[in-house]
């Protein structure tokens, strides 16, 4: 089947979600960028999923009218992972934002894929635990998982690729899988978690993250080393 017009596409996926695919421009317009530096990229139809099977369903439209699909999160990356360069579909996860579970004796909790990092920790205030990956945007959970995003913090706890325990992931043909468990120790089969985790959208969309948490630091100290010039900087060489 050659790929659809955009009116084709459009009214298969209202069927699929309603008033939720949408052509309005100002929705167009916001999923055309992101915070890096590459030119803007127009999608055709946005969707906003709320569910996994919302998903799956627009990924099996997608790939019955081979039409491209990109992933939207907060849109938050420095280096145009969410640009739909070919056009085609944007998906937007922000609207899957519930924290699923939180378990505090195990130290770890599920996440819908459009759960902020700062949302999550908010939740998390009253437990005593937090989530340490800090990237420095306030990104989704999900884009975070699919970019292996790390930061300052990782020194200490590690990347998300240390973090997330298991996922739950809609395959390019609209299957829900599971990846991985909850159980802390286990060497059986392949490890599709880490497979997926920086695979930036190319296996898959991230629905769900099992994430690891922590004990909120008793103290937090931040240290200033001012210099005169750059080269007092390195005289200590």
């Amino acid at each position: 089947m050659a790929r659809a017009s955009v009116d084709e596409l459009h009214a298969a996926l209202t069927e699929v979600l309603g008033d939720r695919a949408s052509r309005l421009e100002a929705d167009i317009e916001v999923h055309s960028a992101d915070h890096s530096a590459y030119l803007p990229a127009r999608p055709d139809v946005v969707c906003f999923p709320e569910h996994a099977e919302d998903v799956a369903a627009v990924v099996r439209c997608c790939a019955r009218m081979e039409t491209p699909l990109v992933a939207y999160g907060a849109g938050t990356s420095l280096e145009g992972h969410v640009l739909p360069v070919r056009g085609g579909v944007s998906l937007d996860l922000s609207r899957m934002n519930r924290v699923l579970r939180v378990d505090v004796d195990d130290a770890d909790c599920t996440v819908q894929a459009g759960v902020r990092r700062k949302q999550l920790n908010a939740e998390l205030a009253p437990t005593g635990l937090f989530f340490p990956v800090d990237p420095g945007a306030d990104a989704t959970l999900g884009g975070m998982a699919a970019t292996r995003a790390s930061g300052t913090s990782s020194v200490r706890y590690g990347t998300m690729r240390d973090n997330v325990i298991s996922l739950q992931v809609v395959l390019s043909d609209g299957r829900l899988i599971e990846t991985g468990s909850r159980a802390r120790k286990s060497a059986s089969g392949y490890d599709l978690t880490r497979l997926f985790v920086g695979s930036e959208g190319t296996l898959g969309v991230i629905t769900e993250v099992t994430l690891r948490l922590y004990p909120v630091p008793a103290y937090v100290v931040a240290a200033v080393a001012p210099f005169g010039s750059l080269a007092g900087r390195w005289g200590w060489w």
